[in-house]
């Protein structure tokens, strides 16, 4: 499958971290801290930018660890 992805963030590309892992893990392209209160949501922006073929999906979870 071909993924175009655009990096406008000041990081790398994510990449798997460790031979088994199942996901990536997406940094915060921010200049100043957040904090997060209980049972708030706010748009953490990551600078990339995807575009899927047509009947496929990406899904972004939280971390489990």
């Amino acid at each position: 499958m071909k993924v175009q992805v655009i990096n406008k963030g000041r990081h790398p590309l994510p990449q798997h971290e460790t031979i088994n892992s199942a996901g990536i893990d997406l940094r915060a392209n921010i200049d100043e801290s957040i904090i997060l209160q209980p049972l708030g949501r706010i748009l953490i922006p990551t600078g990339l930018y995807a575009a899927f073929p047509e009947g496929t999906e990406a899904q972004i979870r939280p971390r489990s660890g």
